[in-house]
């Protein structure tokens, strides 16, 4: 767990009753550090519920010791805003969630990912789509993420395992609990093969308003929301909608006008949803999302760089993203490619052999696949496809 005194000062005050994620973000605004917002709150020089301020003067340190062991684990994670290890795409909307617990792969948050959200009582077709899609999608190289509810949710994070690759489960919970039950072992292979993702402490119960709060954070992670099948009052047209403020792409299947699963996808087409009806319409959607985001992330690598070997990446169109890299465009490329040049690797290995990072080798691997340049191999490793002749 990195900088271990900034996590727990801001657990500490995550923890208070009544405290919430706006006011965190109120404290993280006015003061520096969290040990400063500590002593804010402690002192009375900001304006904090009485629950939340007696609570701080004793707080509760069985409890706060409690997480701060259960991060000990090494798959247990606990993940601060502005830290190394939070996940670039998430951090950049707004209200992100001030902590993160993760169970399971931190590294996985950084990749490309697609959100699969839909109906909870899918039809058949509705089953068989979204399992294709995920597996598709998996072995483009996107992570597959949901929020393991029964339906649609549990079908794309299946597939996605099925077919050797990660997911991430976004979690209405602590960490520490599944719902629905019927899902446990589900989460159980998520977290083995992918992560299990939380902004509520451990212990937490699902809760009506914990949902939607849960929603912002599926799509924030993600280049895209897709949404197979999904009534008009449908949790995941609230996934869709804040993927929208978020400006995040909206993918929507149609279906039968004669099935009422179909109604809500059909009224985020209406409202300008892009219409898709497979994997490869998918990833046409996501590639110059996927080039955006290696280059925000390399952008904001580069600001601890000196000026004059900061590298950029170029726009990628939509109208050219199955062209050939042309050569010399960008040397980050050709230090990924060349690091590619034997063996396949994972991303952790590739991390070791350039100077990049993690979300940015992500990004850059998704948008050389669709190129035909690399591809993506069961386990989450990556090999270069050279050209013969």
């Amino acid at each position: 767990m990195q900088d271990y005194r900034a996590v727990r000062d801001w657990l500490t005050l995550a923890l208070a009753p009544g405290l919430g994620n706006q006011r965190l973000h109120q404290l993280k605004q006015a003061y520096d550090t969290g040990s400063d917002a500590l002593a804010g709150a402690l002192s009375g020089e900001v304006n904090l519920p009485a629950a939340s301020r007696q609570w701080l003067r004793s707080p509760d340190r069985q409890r706060i010791d409690q997480h701060l062991q259960w991060a000990e684990h090494p798959q247990h994670h606990i993940l601060l805003l502005g830290g190394d290890r939070y996940p670039e795409l998430l951090a950049g909307i707004a209200g992100a969630p001030m902590l993160l617990y993760v169970v399971g792969n931190p590294d996985c948050l950084w990749q490309p990912q697609i959100a699969l959200v839909g109906s909870r009582a899918p039809s058949h077709n509705g089953r068989l789509l979204a399992a294709e899609m995920a597996t598709q999608l998996a072995g483009a190289g996107l992570i597959v993420t949901s929020g393991l509810a029964e339906g649609i949710d549990a079908v794309a994070h299946q597939s996605a395992l099925d077919a050797g690759q990660p997911s991430v489960a976004v979690l209405g919970t602590g960490v520490d609990r599944v719902y629905p039950a019927a899902n446990k072992l589900l989460a159980q292979r998520i977290a083995a093969q992918g992560a299990l993702v939380s902004e509520f402490a451990l212990g937490t119960e699902p809760r009506a308003g914990h949902f939607p709060a849960r929603n912002r954070i599926i799509s924030g992670l993600c280049l895209a929301t897709l949404v197979i099948e999904a009534g008009l009052r449908s949790g995941s047209l609230i996934t869709a909608r804040l993927a929208g403020e978020q400006g995040r792409e909206i993918l929507a299947v149609p279906g039968s006008v004669r099935n009422p699963t179909s109604r809500g996808c059909h009224a985020l087409i209406r409202d300008g949803a892009r219409l898709v009806e497979n994997a490869s319409q998918v990833l046409q959607e996501i590639a110059p999302l996927a080039g955006q985001l290696a280059q925000q992330i390399n952008a904001a690598a580069n600001l601890n760089r000196p000026a004059e070997t900061a590298q950029s990446i170029e726009p990628t169109a939509a109208d050219h993203h199955n062209e050939t890299l042309q050569q010399g465009l960008d040397e980050d490329y050709q230090q990924l490619l060349q690091a590619l040049g034997g063996d396949p690797l994972s991303l952790d290995e590739l991390v070791e052999a350039t100077d990049l990072t993690p979300g940015a080798i992500s990004s850059m691997l998704l948008m050389l696949e669709l190129r035909g340049q690399v591809a993506a191999e069961p386990g989450g490793n990556w090999t270069r496809i050279h050209e013969v002749g």
